[in-house]
């Protein structure tokens, strides 16, 4: 076996002969072996160096670095100063343009060191399988600096990303090489070494002075910690990270429906607390925020730029730019009460008049056939069909911004396709749905209402924030339980169920469903009847497709004549395509005289494209 230090790995690279010696060797020692396969599903390595596929012949660490043989070799040279093999290569023009189009080949007239284009420096031919900018190369292997005096730095390969103590910044692609000391965990940019000492920006009027200091220090502009470097504009008395002067001064977030701007304090007399909206922790208001002065809505300055999918930079030449003007009323107005209510409307998805209603008792065991839910509060009616719309459903826009949707065209468009699956709860459903015109997915108009702040449960004492990366169990369930219906029907009662969250009964012949006569999990949510004591499962309550509205049109398939959905046909006939019992979810031909009836699981032509609500013991 061959050892020698590789340039920027802490562990001795051994080369075996086979992937068995490296297995008997112990998988507690850090060793490199030339492997014959790889472990990758493309088959090859990717080299940590380079950034190509490898040979089958490669240098492979448990610190999970690959390297080519060549260019683990070369990483060594240089480590030992070793560049006579490159001594006979002249410094000349990039052979290739960096403005290609081509990632390979863009890739390929990058510098090995810094992974920045090659582009008007001069560099070692590609024939010896290495590019470097004149500058990199010439760089010193170590060197003392002013933010690190206990040791020495590096130059070593980015193995494993470091923040830059200078610019805060984290390269996770782990490219090119930095100045590092590992035993400190310190590292620098090879751009941050010698950092600029003054910079100007056009959100602030003054300009930042460098000022190079070990002590700690809390940014003004973030509010978080930095240390070893930091930029101060002395006449406004501030200090901030050099990534920090660069912040947007105006963006709109999708947590928020106003723009937001940066401010360095504000003055706390006008409020007791302000919680950042995303991650619900205090802001401590005498350093950097995002703030909206019309809704007293802040966040921090990382929690609101952390993702660039959930903002954008609004410029100042359009903070108070105002939408197209397009209508996006999904009503016509035809009469109004004395107190300015609609009470006769016009709605885009429907071919007849609407009349308002508040007659719950008399329609309360009719659904909305925008959300799907049972009929509550005030609704519009359809006196020729049935068809009913909740009075919030009705009013909702025909496009509009959905904060969670991650398109670029965040604005979506209501519709009523014939059958869709929600994005977000997965429950199928015919009703009225918001549909994205760029990756053409559906929410459902009981899902588009979800806040992105607090949320009231029926259930629970205190408002439910939205926490973005929040890793916990459902103290219900499973699927989505705050989007569950509050109230159901089901034959096994006259009356209707509420969702209920905690059992009352101490004794355990009471935990049972009174539809499938199973034992009900205490910790899970269930439906029950105070007037007849009935308690079952959710699944039991709602079925598999407690959405799509029975009676309502299916527009698809090949059936000659027009199907309608219906449940759980008397005596259940048998399905026509694959001959059981159509329990459940059925179509059935409008036909007189066709005794076409089929299951809604042998028609649906999506296949596994839709998936079904899946229970566990709820």
């Amino acid at each position: 076996m061959e050892e020698f230090n590789n340039y920027g790995d802490q562990h001795p690279l051994l080369l075996m002969l086979n992937e068995e010696q490296l297995i008997n060797y112990g998988s507690g020692v850090a060793d490199c072996s030339r492997l014959e396969k790889a472990p990758y599903s493309t088959g090859r390595y990717i080299c940590a160096l380079c950034r190509q596929g490898g040979d089958k012949f490669v240098y492979h660490c448990s610190c999970e670095l690959d390297f080519h043989i060549k260019c683990a070799l070369f990483t060594f040279n240089i480590a030992e100063n070793n560049l006579k093999e490159l001594e006979h290569v002249a410094f000349q023009d990039p052979l290739i343009s960096t403005k290609s189009g081509d990632e390979e080949l863009d890739d390929a007239a990058k510098c090995f060191w810094c992974w920045e284009p090659l582009a008007n420096y001069t560099h070692f031919s590609p024939n010896c399988g290495f590019n470097l900018h004149k500058k990199c190369a010439m760089l010193p292997l170590k060197m003392n600096h002013v933010c690190h005096r206990k040791h020495p730095l590096v130059l070593q390969f980015n193995s494993v990303p470091l923040p830059c103590k200078i610019c805060q910044k984290t390269d996770q692609s782990g490219l090119g090489f930095v100045y590092c000391c590992s035993p400190c965990k310190f590292s620098i940019h090879i751009e941050c070494v010698s950092p600029s000492p003054i910079i100007e920006d056009k959100n602030h009027q003054h300009p930042f002075s460098l000022i190079l200091r070990q002590a700690p220090l809390i940014c003004d502009a973030c509010g978080t910690e930095g240390n070893h470097a930091a930029y101060a504009c002395c006449t406004c008395n501030i200090m901030v990270h050099k990534k920090c002067i660069s912040l947007p001064h105006i963006i709109k977030s999708r947590w928020h429906h106003h723009p937001v701007s940066h401010t360095y304090f504000l003055h706390k007399e006008h409020f007791e607390r302000l919680d950042c909206m995303i991650c619900h922790n205090e802001v401590n208001t005498e350093y950097g925020s995002y703030y909206c002065v019309d809704c007293n809505i802040i966040f921090h300055v990382n929690c609101a730029t952390r993702d660039k999918d959930f903002y954008y930079i609004v410029s100042l030449e359009n903070k108070d730019g105002k939408p197209l003007d397009i209508s996006l009323n999904s009503t016509n107005v035809l009469e109004r009460n004395d107190a300015g209510e609609a009470t006769i409307i016009e709605h885009f998805k429907h071919n007849h008049y609407l009349t308002l209603s508040d007659k719950i008792r008399e329609y309360g065991n009719k659904c909305c056939d925008g959300c799907m839910l049972l009929i509550s509060d005030s609704f519009y009616y359809c006196s020729e069909c049935e068809f009913f719309l909740h009075k919030t459903c009705a009013e909702l826009p025909k496009m509009k911004p959905i904060w969670y949707h991650l398109c670029q065209s965040a604005t979506l468009v209501l519709t009523s396709d014939n059958i869709f699956r929600c994005e977000i709860c997965y429950f199928l459903s015919n009703g009225l749905a918001y549909k994205c015109n760029e990756c053409g997915t559906h929410t459902c108009l009981r899902c588009q209402a979800l806040p992105p702040d607090a949320l009231t449960c029926p259930g629970h004492e205190h408002p439910l924030l939205y926490y973005y990366d929040f890793d916990g169990q459902c103290s219900a369930c499973e699927p989505i339980c705050m989007l569950l219906p509050t109230r159901a029907r089901h034959k096994c009662d006259e009356h209707l169920l509420a969702l209920t969250y905690y059992d009352i009964n101490d004794y355990s012949k009471y935990h049972h469903c009174d539809i499938c006569e199973q034992k009900r999990d205490l910790k899970c949510w269930f439906y029950h009847c105070t007037t007849c004591d009935t308690s079952a499962h959710v699944k039991c309550i709602l079925g598999e497709y407690p959405f799509i509205k029975t009676g309502s049109i299916y527009k698809e398939g090949d059936h000659p004549h027009p199907l309608t959905f219906v449940k759980k046909i008397k005596h259940y006939p048998a399905c026509t395509k694959c001959g059981e019992p159509c329990e459940e979810l059925a179509l059935e031909c409008a036909e007189a005289e066709c005794n076409y009836l089929v299951h809604w699981k042998c028609m649906n032509p999506y296949g596994s494209e839709y998936g079904f609500l899946k229970y566990k013991d709820f």
